[in-house]
């Protein structure tokens, strides 16, 4: 066993004297938090704490004073800047004592310890809009000028153990004391006050079931003692490694990776409908070495029936998760959805019983008694949230207990915080009224999007609007470098998420680019399959995929043409959304489908019978499908005009022949957007409203059906067209 961590297991130290010598001030403390919160070995996605007390001048007085910088409320410390910290005169926050101290109830959980971060707002500095954290008192009735409050796996492993005080004694010796659990709030401050003035050597102190808090008169010091007590936390508990015997040594095998992803398509749909009972969820997947070393093991269950300790762990996955207890090797599909099933139904009425045991008078209603995060032996873990950032950070969440379990039982025995304490943090009114000011979701927020034809044009311009609604994009097409740029082109405005890579957690984030061919059902279930893997599920389908082929000179289209022509822009429609129906059925969440038509199925003309025939089947293809799907699926389609710039049906050999067609003036030497303009322009002209029709304005009406605003709307085709006469409906 290793007596020492390697040099590549320690946690990383980032401080760079060369750029820490150029700031000042609060700079200094931004870039002291950046560091620390880059490694989530140290804390976790938006928990831990830092400050540091500097002299300001006075805004009002000119004169010096001191001021405690500390994270506010909601930040997260790897990408905190100087506006997430909350700054406080620390004259007014040390009077707040006397305050407290004169107030009848006072005392842990009272409604005067929760009222007091009420008070805080009368100590800020300068105005500074940015709420004060529950942690704020931690931070300022220490009296060291910088303070790292962490959340690092290893000492929380020790914080978990039934022998906390003795190990936190054993490993750090007398520099580091130790004070036992406490909600975060003014009486903790406290109490760590006390312990300090009680023993004014110490350097922090181990909380318990928590975390660690430290502290320094110099920032960098404070930093490099953080990472030395968390590397010896982590070493003491390597020297204690149990190897092949840690969670009591493997009870189950792993799946091959093709049959685990089998299973999970298989299961996918049907689960994720069972959790969005009340709110729907999107899914990411861990199937790492780590994570199987739990689900696999022999204590897996018990373990994890324990639940979380750390209450920034169990405000992301609830006070424990659902294990289901299956053999893959000898167990079939079928019986994993049974368990599940079952396994559900006992998750549900224990979390109700939870809630009644523990709710006070004034407790919130009882929220989704669904589970964050499902273990099933030989497949993993599979988390959830409200969209893929959060289920990225749910799973990041226990990963980090998982790591604290394996400390505590390699040291000692993990011990999980008491029901009564873990709900008095869930349902904290402190913590209810900062959800309450959270804005509200976007409404695709929660939903997954599948858009074929998403490599360019109006499929494009709708992957981008529905993006910006907030929604999961799976962008595909038959051109995959297409697609991927499309899906890239998302991820870089709307960010991976919060989730950090390297955890072995499924790493896509608002959108990914695949190739699909929809005339081929193969490539259409393969599209599927990716989908449900990468987010879970799938709430709507909108194909914006078609082809125009031109006849000939002599006005001829061949057979070959005649076929690909109906099979791309009617069966291939047809194909996507049969192959998805069964995933739709299990999953029994209601969507929206939309299809592409055209407004050449209404309006006959000539040099294009092959496609607006085409469009005329697809037109009544969308009303037969909104039969075949309701009342699960709305199926609705819009059906533009003639777009011409961002489409890749318009090249410019085929914009040239018609501008020589109507007799448009043009010259050779002028670029493929002028002469697109052109023909956009006399188009245009023939409408009612005389404006060139755009890819945006497709976009508009795919958003619309999609919306709850057409909740009651189906079987239907919208015109977007400028409003061309040929095709009112007759």
């Amino acid at each position: 066993m290793s007596t020492s961590l390697a040099k590549d297991q320690r946690v990383n130290n980032l401080w760079d004297d060369s750029v820490a010598s150029k700031l000042t001030g609060v700079d200094r403390l931004v870039y002291r938090s950046n560091c620390l919160g880059s490694d989530l070995r140290i804390t976790n996605t938006g928990g831990g704490n830092t400050s540091s007390k500097l002299t300001e001048t006075d805004p009002l007085t000119g004169e010096e004073v001191e001021v405690l910088w500390v994270k506010g409320s909601g930040g997260d410390l790897r990408t905190s800047k100087s506006e997430n910290f909350a700054s406080l005169y620390m004259d007014k926050l040390l009077g707040l004592r006397e305050y407290y101290n004169g107030q009848a109830d006072r005392g842990p959980k009272t409604p005067v310890e929760d009222s007091m971060v009420g008070q805080f707002p009368h100590c800020t500095f300068n105005l500074n809009p940015r709420a004060s954290s529950i942690d704020t008192p931690l931070h300022g009735f220490l009296p060291q000028k910088h303070i790292d409050h962490m959340h690092p796996n290893s000492v929380i492993s020790i914080a978990a153990s039934r022998r906390s005080k003795e190990l936190t004694q054993e490993i750090f010796g007398d520099k580091i004391g130790w004070v036992p659990w406490l909600r975060p709030g003014f009486e903790l401050g406290l109490m760590m006050q006390q312990a300090h003035e009680a023993d004014p050597t110490l350097d922090g102190l181990v909380m318990g079931q928590h975390g660690l808090i430290n502290w320094a008169e110099d920032d960098k010091e404070c930093y490099e003692l953080t990472l030395k007590l968390i590397d010896q936390a982590a070493d003491f508990i390597e020297s204690k490694d149990k190897g092949a015997d840690t969670f009591g040594g493997q009870k189950y095998d792993t799946l091959s990776d093709e049959k685990r992803d089998a299973t999970l398509v298989e299961i996918l749909p049907w689960l994720r409908g069972q959790v969005s009972q009340q709110k729907r969820f999107v899914g990411t997947l861990q199937s790492d070495t780590t994570i199987l070393r739990f689900v696999n093991s022999h204590d897996a269950q018990r373990l994890a029936e324990l639940g979380t300790s750390c209450p920034d762990h169990f405000l992301r996955t609830k006070i424990k998760p659902l294990y289901v207890d299956w053999n893959p090797q000898t167990e079939s599909t079928a019986d994993l959805k049974a368990k599940l099933a079952a396994g559900l139904e006992q998750y549900r009425k224990d979390y109700a019983a939870y809630y009644e045991a523990c709710k006070h008078d004034n407790s919130p209603a009882m929220r989704d008694p669904n589970p964050t995060v499902v273990l099933i032996p030989g497949i993993g873990m599979i988390a959830w949230g409200k969209n893929k950032s959060e289920s990225r950070v749910t799973a990041e969440f226990y990963n980090c207990a998982v790591e604290v379990m394996r400390g505590a039982e390699a040291m000692d025995e993990y011990i999980s915080l008491p029901q009564q304490e873990a709900f008095d943090i869930e349902y904290w009114l402190l913590e209810e009224a900062k959800l309450k000011r959270m804005p509200p979701a976007k409404e695709l927020a929660s939903k997954i999007v599948l858009v074929v034809g998403a490599g360019s044009g109006i499929g494009k311009q709708i992957a981008h609007r529905l993006a910006s609604e907030g929604a999961h994009i799976v962008c595909a097409d038959l051109n995959a470098e297409m697609a991927e740029a499309t899906a890239n082109e998302l991820t870089e405005k709307y960010g991976q998420g919060i989730g950090v890579s390297g955890t072995g957690i499924s790493g896509c984030g608002p959108a990914i680019g695949l190739s699909v061919n929809i005339t081929d059902r193969e490539s259409i279930r393969e599209a599927l399959q990716q989908t449900l893997l990468a987010y879970g599920g799938l709430d709507h389908l909108v194909v914006t995929a078609g082809v125009f082929l031109p006849p000939s000179r002599d006005g001829k289209l061949s057979d070959d043409a005649w076929k690909l022509t109906f099979d791309v822009n009617v069966r291939g429609s047809y194909n996507l959304v049969d192959e998805a129906r069964s995933l739709f059925e299990e999953q029994d969440l209601e969507g929206s489908i939309v299809l592409t038509t055209s407004v050449n199925a209404a309006v006959a003309k000539k040099g294009s019978v092959a496609y607006d025939t085409s469009k005329a089947a697809a037109n009544h293809l969308v009303r037969e499908l909104a039969i075949e799907m309701a009342p699960l699926m709305r199926v609705n389609a819009i059906a533009p005009a003639t777009v011409i710039a961002g489409s890749t049906m318009f090249p410019r050999d085929r914009v040239i022949s018609s501008l020589t067609k109507y007799d448009i003036p043009f010259e050779e030497s002028e670029s493929d957007d002028a002469l697109q303009d052109k023909l956009a322009e006399f188009y245009a002209q023939r409408t009612l409203t005389k404006r060139p029709i755009r890819t945006e304005d497709q976009a508009e009406a795919a958003w619309f059906l999609l919306s709850d605003a057409s909740s009651k709307t189906t079987g239907q085709i919208i015109n977007v067209d400028g409003g061309l006469h040929e095709a009112f409906l007759r």
